[in-house]
């Protein structure tokens, strides 16, 4: 792949291409007709119990898409400059990007960061141009869970995830508008758990920008 080398071929830009296109919900990030939305939301999160107040993402988690984030994930950082441009063409087209004022990663645990040698959200991130958010990094993992593809179905992914979070002392949060940045969103436990703890802090808003969404059927 030559994304591995920090650029994409035409080749690799055509077979992306499908994979990074096509409206979706801006409430949980799945697959939807921008007619099929009603007040902004579309039938398969109506009844789902999200606590971000919108998402933005870059694409689905298949295909060339979804090849270039696990290579991401594991030993890969030199992807960040191929895959930063699709965050921020998404950040850019969403209805909350001049809003925002913290970019804020979500954390790996310690340990997990001391092996892997970087936090990947935390890569894209940092190569997000916007005029007036900063990065923040008070929010941190106290507790290392298990993967979330191994934890199961979503109840027990939010279980693996409850009070894995905290907020450092003198954060600055209160009365902001945050921006969570992550690279996957499944079925949304992780980013639940974020901005459930960056609201209990005082945030105003929190907001969510992965680059793929997936589980595009509701669960």
């Amino acid at each position: 792949m030559c994304a591995l080398e920090g650029h994409l071929c035409d080749n690799c830009w055509a077979e992306l291409l499908p994979c990074a296109a096509g409206d979706y919900c801006p409430r949980c990030g799945r697959d939807a007709s921008r007619y099929g939305l009603v007040r902004g939301v579309c039938g398969a999160c109506r009844e789902e119990a999200i606590l971000f107040d919108g998402i933005a993402r870059a694409g689905v988690y298949l295909s060339v898409l979804r090849q270039m984030i696990l290579a991401f994930k594991h030993d890969h950082s030199e992807l960040a400059p191929a895959l930063a441009p699709l965050a921020q063409a998404a950040l850019e087209g969403s209805g909350f990007h001049e809003s925002i004022d913290l970019l804020v990663p979500v954390p790996l645990h310690w340990t997990r960061r001391l092996v892997r040698g970087y936090n990947q959200a935390h890569l894209i991130a940092k190569r997000i141009s916007h005029p007036t958010a900063q990065i923040s990094t008070d929010l941190v993992r106290i507790r290392r869970t298990s993967p979330q593809p191994r934890a199961g179905p979503p109840a027990a992914r939010a279980r693996n995830v409850a009070d894995a979070f905290v907020v450092r002392q003198g954060h600055g949060f209160t009365g902001k508008t945050v921006c969570l940045v992550d690279d996957i969103k499944t079925t949304g436990a992780t980013l639940n758990e974020c901005a459930k703890i960056l609201k209990e802090a005082g945030a105003a808003r929190v907001y969510a920008l992965v680059l793929a969404v997936a589980g595009q059927k509701a669960v």
